[in-house]
């Protein structure tokens, strides 16, 4: 059984890390500024269940290997970088579809879920940071070292879902005010594009194993 003090000192890590603003978080302003809260909400679910694989993978010593493979680390951090780009396009592109709904209900919570889930697991980010984090905070005389990784993982995840959520939430209340003027929302909506593309774009250049 993970220690307490163990347990305590690496939520009060994660707290620090998660209050400033990442590439999830930007993810989530963009889905919410461009689609809405309901959007925004689900893409934060989504997001975090696709993270759960990269949990689970350095749980059981695979993530140390791909994050030690320039080239794993290069494809995935690419394929993200790729399918981020094309839902900031995709929004831009379809910017005034919805400009006389105060709350796009568009996409299908599956299709939001499922883009979420995408972009978690194609971050390269999530699997470099729990292996170089995680282990820190195990204590090897506590039992089964993948099942202290695991609930460090998942702790770790459910403060990210919570702040995110908080994050889409007042993001997605800013669009709604915004949305009582047609024009003002499809400029919204093609900010929030924007912001995915450029996230996209800061991804794929960034260093090869720090990024």
């Amino acid at each position: 059984m993970l220690p307490v003090d163990n347990l305590l000192a690496f939520v009060i890590t994660s707290a620090v890390i998660i209050v400033i603003p990442g590439p999830s978080v930007l993810f989530v302003l963009g889905r919410s500024i461009a689609l809405g809260r309901r959007a925004g909400v689900l893409s934060v679910v989504g997001n975090s269940l696709g993270t759960i694989p990269a949990v689970v993978a350095v749980a059981f010593g695979v993530g140390a290997i791909v994050a030690a493979s320039v080239t794993a680390f290069t494809i995935i951090k690419l394929a993200g970088a790729a399918y981020l780009i094309w839902l900031g396009i995709q929004a831009i592109r379809h910017r005034r579809d919805h400009t006389h709904e105060l709350t796009p209900q568009a996409s299908s919570t599956a299709a939001l879920l499922s883009q979420g889930f995408i972009v978690g697991l194609t971050n390269p980010k999530t699997i470099a940071f729990f292996v170089a984090v995680l282990p820190q905070f195990v204590a090897s005389a506590a039992g089964p070292i993948w099942a202290q990784l695991l609930l460090l993982g998942l702790t770790f995840q459910v403060m990210a879902l919570t702040c995110d959520s908080v994050w889409a939430l007042a993001a997605g209340t800013a669009r709604n005010w915004f949305a009582r003027s047609p024009r003002r929302v499809t400029t919204l909506t093609a900010t929030g594009g924007t912001m995915m593309i450029g996230l996209g774009g800061t991804l794929a250049l960034s260093g090869t194993r720090h990024a």
